[in-house]
């Protein structure tokens, strides 16, 4: 090979995937943007719906997880059409329905309706995010998985960052037509999932090869090293898709997710909650404004240890040691006693949070692809979804009065630990694996 044909292989593969970053992870980070804050906005509304429905902490607990019941039941049929289907029209129909029902939830008049239409809006959105994290092994290598998953996952705390003022000037200032200001923040961020439902199937290809702004050699190139790639996960033994859901492997990484998700949404549900509990009268904007802090932080915290890990092709170390970090400030919460000091630590609890995204949803297509990867990662979602059951249940009803709630942050802290545990118990042999194999293809033309 001359120095000249490595040069020309390495510029058409920088050029092909950049083009990849540019047409599609934008308009999938919009798609999760929107899905995030409708299935978060909840905490928002609490400020004035749970005392005008008189909701108790244990019944607010149980809404906002009731949520993952309906994701945990259809999360792997869900992706499993995605992939028989085609994600252009399966994540459309994921996106309108979800809309609709987000909607439809503003109009709820008592306790058990909102948790009908909880339990709904997850069975709607079923299967969106483990399907994204799927459509992205169609398009992308391994080693930029990680670093596109972190762009994909960054609308989680952009949409914080853009929804948490938002959220508030609504809870302010909307009360037209005779309707709560509750009700008016959970109708008007339900609108966004429908328009965007449509941008989907207008603009989202399904596969390299329904896209029209890839060339003919560009579409050979992506298909050529995912089949590799595909190839090497296995050694040539392929795993099934009834094998995935029985893998030990997919239930290591489950039982790690599902204690993940307790600290995920411990953070999400309850953050509003802990910065209202400030001594002195913050009104919801700027309620608002201070949580924004803390997602900005983990902004740029997910971006830089996303792009680490796929520098060096280390997965495990990038997942586990920021949870750790994490962890110890959710567990620490409550001896916040100055408004300073909580938003420093929350900004330390978002920054070990976001960052785990990129690197530990890259495992997994490591040793899945086609339709094993469709179940092996919906279950893993699923499993894990249940976390967001548990985590806001347990905190719930341990709560008593405003400061209550530190309780329950600090187990969900505990179980940011045993989610780092698992991640660094996990075999490293896959690993070896891969990247032998990309050191083979790094001595070849695309």
């Amino acid at each position: 090979m001359t120095a000249g044909n490595t040069i020309g292989a390495g510029d058409f593969e920088l050029r092909t995937t950049r083009k990849l970053r540019r047409r599609l992870v934008p308009l999938l980070f919009l798609l999760y943007a929107v899905a995030y804050l409708d299935r978060i906005n909840i905490g928002f509304a609490s400020l004035t719906m749970n005392a005008a429905l008189g909701i108790t902490s244990a019944q607010y607990g149980l809404l906002v997880g009731i949520f993952f019941w309906g994701y945990f039941i259809f999360e792997v049929p869900s992706n499993l059409l995605l992939h028989k289907i085609g994600a252009r029209v399966w994540i459309a129909r994921i996106l309108i329905s979800w809309g609709i029902v987000a909607m439809l939830t503003g109009a709820v008049h008592r306790v058990p309706q909102l948790y009908v239409a909880r339990f709904l809006l997850g069975v709607a959105e079923a299967g969106f995010f483990p399907g994204i994290v799927l459509y992205l092994t169609y398009w992308f290598r391994q080693r930029e998985q990680a670093q596109v998953i972190s762009l994909f996952v960054m609308a989680l705390p952009v949409a914080s960052i853009l929804g948490a003022p938002v959220s508030g000037l609504i809870l302010d200032h909307a009360h037209w037509a005779a309707l709560s200001s509750w009700r008016w923040l959970l109708i008007l961020e339900g609108l966004p999932a429908i328009i965007c439902g449509a941008l989907a199937y207008l603009l989202l290809p399904s596969r390299p090869s329904e896209s029209t702004f890839l060339t003919h050699g560009e579409k050979a190139w992506i298909n050529g090293e995912l089949a590799r790639e595909n190839q090497a996960k296995s050694g040539g033994h392929s795993i099934s898709a009834a094998g995935a859901l029985l893998h030990p492997r997919v239930w290591h990484l489950a039982s790690a997710l599902f204690a993940f998700d307790i600290g995920l949404y411990a953070m999400s549900f309850y953050m509003p909650q802990s910065m209202k509990s400030l001594p002195g009268d913050y009104s919801n904007t700027a309620i608002g404004v201070l949580v924004m802090i803390p997602h900005l932080a983990g902004l740029a915290a997910m971006i830089l240890v996303s792009g680490s890990s796929d520098r060096r092709m280390e997965r495990r170390f990038h997942a586990a040691l920021p949870l750790i970090i994490g962890g110890i400030a959710l567990t620490i919460l409550g001896a916040a006693r100055s408004p300073v000091l909580l938003v420093t630590l929350w900004s330390i609890v978002a920054m070990g949070i976001y960052s785990f995204f990129g690197p530990f949803f890259s495992i997994p297509s490591r040793f899945l692809a086609g339709f094993s990867a469709a179940s092996g990662i919906a279950l893993i979602n699923s499993v894990g979804s249940l976390g967001g059951f548990v985590g806001p249940s347990v905190i719930g009803a341990v709560a008593h009065g405003t400061r209550g709630i530190y309780a329950g942050l600090a187990l969900a802290g505990v179980s940011l630990f045993v989610s780092a545990t698992l991640i660094l118990l996990l075999p490293e042999k896959s690993v070896t694996r891969l990247r032998a194999s990309d050191a083979a293809a790094n001595r070849s033309l695309p």
